[in-house]
C-alpha cells in the first residue's frame, strides 16, 4: 500500500513557478525562512534578495506542494516580514525537476 501511495505521489504533475515578494522582506530573515519552509514542504528551487528591495526566486515540485508554498509566500513569510503582494509568473508543468534542493542565492 505504501509503495502504491509513493508511486501515485511520483505520478503527480510537477510544476515550476517564479515569484517576487514585495513589502518588508529584506533584513527580516525572509530568505532563511523561505529555505526552511521549502525544505519542510518538499519543494526545490532558490530565493534571493533583489537590488530593488524585493525577494525573488523559483519553486519546483509536485503541484500540490508548489501551491502550498505559493500560499506561504503570499500570506505568511518570516515572522517579522510584511508581505504587501507576491507576483507569480512563468507557471508551467515540467517533466523533471531542474534543482536537487532549495538554496539561497546571493
Amino acid at each position: 500500500r505504501l509503495l502504491a501511495r509513493r508511486l501515485a505521489a511520483m505520478a503527480e504533475p510537477l510544476k515550476s513557478v517564479d515569484y517576487e515578494v514585495f513589502g518588508r522582506v529584506q533584513g527580516v530573515c525572509f530568505r532563511m525562512y523561505t529555505e526552511g519552509e521549502a525544505k519542510k514542504r518538499g519543494v526545490v528551487g532558490w530565493v534571493k534578495n533583489t537590488s530593488k528591495g524585493t525577494v525573488t526566486g523559483q519553486v519546483q515540485g509536485p503541484e500540490e506542494k508548489v501551491d502550498s508554498m505559493k500560499a506561504w509566500l503570499s500570506k505568511v513569510g518570516s515572522p517579522s516580514s510584511r508581505i504587501d503582494r507576491t507576483d507569480f509568473s512563468n507557471e508551467k508543468t515540467i517533466s523533471k525537476l531542474e534543482y536537487s534542493n532549495f538554496s539561497i542565492r546571493y
